[in-house]
């Protein structure tokens, strides 16, 4: 029964490892600014005029308004008001 136990843990323990593994290596992704592309107050840093950084939009899929993607998938988010755009739109 013992050994069963300890069989069991080394295997929770490598499952463990290879998911953080995997996210480990998600988060080394190349990111790229999307503008247009987040919702209101949902995006990641600057939102023109007046506003400072992060969550400070006011109008969902704001043109000047930015979200980071993984990189070359900007332009294929599709919103109500178009596809992301890799500069910021007025």
């Amino acid at each position: 029964m013992l050994k069963t136990h300890a069989t069991i843990a080394a295997a929770l323990a490598v499952s463990i490892a290879l998911g953080c593994a995997a996210n480990a290596q998600a988060a080394k992704k190349p990111m790229e600014k999307c503008y247009g592309v987040s919702l209101a107050g949902k995006n990641d840093c600057k939102a023109g005029a007046g506003t400072s950084c992060a969550g400070t939009s006011k109008i969902a899929y704001q043109g000047n308004a930015w979200k980071l993607v993984p990189s070359g998938t900007c332009t294929t988010i599709k919103t109500p008001k178009g596809h992301g755009s890799l500069n910021p739109n007025a």
